[in-house]
């Protein structure tokens, strides 16, 4: 087995913005079937105070599903890649203004998944997504289905490839947009940003980082996988520099 590369050090005055799956948590064969390690939420914990409450995820689960897993422990969370954010923990969800999916398309996906064994529907608030991880031979027929339901050349809304699924999300929103907002407020405007990310949609993200004068990092190349991650946090509760 490789040996994982020397853990990366947080700058001064950091601020941690994560994406959950891939990154913290293991992807499962379905959304609901993900588990958080103790050891997870136990690290979070003690990072949070010591980053001076800058510790926020970034993920395209809803805000609700984020609280289910991680309880109180993120004290910002920005929900379905920042269509939704929560910028404290008794905050208000914040939604900016989005395009309404048309009513007819989560039917017909709903329609699309049930001819396929294993492809499984999910709706957001403002989208949906197609998972085809029980049946990875139809992703590229869902996809084409998909973009008979949306077109190719859609103003508002874009098909995005994430893990094993297709997810159909207005195109004004993306992670790097999230990363933005969430830097524009305290606890995290003048920190600097440390985004870690492991997916397509996490590219934005790691770019607004950059761009911010902080660091984004890629699970594959950094960490390897979201144990590496999990290691690399637990040994920065443990004393590693924050």
């Amino acid at each position: 087995m490789m040996d994982l590369p020397p853990f990366p050090p947080l700058p001064p005055r950091a601020a941690l913005l994560l994406d959950l799956d891939g990154t913290l948590i293991d992807i499962a064969p379905t959304p609901d079937q993900v588990s958080v390690p103790a050891d997870l939420l136990a690290s979070l914990h003690t990072l949070r105070p010591r980053l001076e409450d800058a510790l926020a995820i970034v993920t395209g689960r809803p805000v609700e599903q984020v609280d289910r897993l991680l309880g109180t422990v993120p004290y910002a969370v920005a929900g379905e890649h920042g269509a939704v954010i929560r910028h404290s923990p008794r905050g208000a969800l914040e939604r900016p203004g989005l395009p309404p999916t048309p009513a007819n398309w989560a039917r017909r996906a709903r329609q699309v998944a049930s001819a396929y064994s294993g492809a499984l529907f999910e709706p957001k608030s403002h989208g949906f997504v197609l998972h085809y991880r029980l049946c990875p031979d139809a992703g590229e027929a869902l996809r084409q289905q998909l973009l008979a339901i949306v077109g190719a050349d859609n103003q508002d809304f874009v098909i995005m490839p994430a893990h094993m699924a297709w997810e159909v999300t207005p195109r004004s929103v993306d992670k790097g947009r999230a990363v933005e907002r969430l830097l524009a407020r305290p606890p995290f405007a003048g920190r600097t940003p440390v985004y870690v990310g492991d997916d397509v949609s996490d590219e934005n993200g790691i770019r607004a980082a950059r761009l911010a004068g902080g660091v984004g990092l890629r699970v594959q190349e950094v960490f390897r996988d979201a144990a590496g991650v999990r290691a690399w946090l637990a040994h920065l509760a443990g004393g590693g520099t924050v």
